[in-house]
């Protein structure tokens, strides 16, 4: 049987994603809370943009972390799954404890066109989280699954945790592992010499720079939800600006290159509005 071509080039976009984590520089991936953001960051030149959950949920005024934001994460990945750049997806836990149903929303993901998925562990059982990469990679083989420790993010783990953890992960089937909140140099080339799967860590203004973090041997560098929250910082600064009597600064796209961000066709150029 002859594939669809929707699927070859899906099939693709998989094989690329995965493959930008192997590449010769390490894979900066900004997160992206809507569609005109994760727009606005692919023209910039990044082939491959994630979301955060964090920004998807204040968007809709919900918590994160918590599983609240299933439909709002799946209807922003339909917004995307079509776009010409990679979309990855931060699922939290996938948004259940089941397994199976965890399993069933990659597949929702995958067939809307992201090629690859978050689910973190938030220091739940090793074993719980094996079972829903290990469900995930038996339903969309070619999703690739970047599996989360919260270690160090929550800080309740130590590194023969993390390592047992990682090395759960990596029998599971992950493709990726990451450790957000890992900063130490030293400790993040011991865990890039141990680990099979390329290592991914968490961008942090107060961390290695990036070229520290790819000498150390990471393969892919997350922004998390820093953009989101610098975004807000900058909102709230011009506001403070205005009411100051101050002329606001810093780079401020007009109101029709956003516009266009979302619908390209609708907008006629120099059109302003609210």
């Amino acid at each position: 049987m002859t594939a669809h071509p929707k699927q070859t080039r899906h099939a693709g976009a998989a094989t690329a994603f995965a493959g930008l984590h192997h590449a010769d520089e390490p894979l900066l991936l900004p997160n992206a809370w809507d569609c005109a953001s994760a727009r606005a960051l692919a023209g910039q030149g990044f082939r491959a943009v994630a979301t955060t959950s964090l920004g998807v949920a204040a968007a809709a005024g919900l918590p994160d972390g918590e599983a609240a934001t299933r439909e709002e994460t799946l209807r922003l990945a339909f917004a995307l799954g079509s776009e010409p750049f990679l979309v990855s997806v931060d699922a939290e836990g996938g948004f259940s404890e089941d397994p199976d149903e965890v399993a069933e929303f990659a597949r929702e993901l995958y067939a809307v066109g992201v090629v690859g998925i978050n689910l973190e562990d938030g220091l739940g059982p090793a074993g719980r989280h094996a079972a829903k990469i290990a469900a995930v990679k038996e339903a969309v083989p070619g999703l690739f699954v970047n599996a989360r420790t919260d270690t160090h993010w929550l800080g309740a783990g130590d590194a023969a945790d993390t390592s047992a953890r990682l090395d759960a992960y990596q029998q599971a089937g992950a493709d990726g592992l990451f450790v957000p909140g890992l900063t130490d140099l030293r400790q993040i080339a011991t865990l890039v010499r141990r680990v099979h799967a390329p290592l991914n860590v968490l961008y942090s203004p107060d961390g290695p720079s990036v070229p520290h973090l790819a000498e150390a041997g990471v393969r892919r560098i997350s922004l998390g939800s820093l953009l989101y929250r610098r975004a807000l910082g900058a909102a709230l600064e011009a506001a403070a600006d205005i009411r100051a009597g101050r002329t606001p600064t810093g780079p401020t796209p007009s109101y029709g290159e956003v516009a266009r961000q979302v619908a390209p066709q609708a907008v006629p150029s120099g059109v302003e509005g609210g």
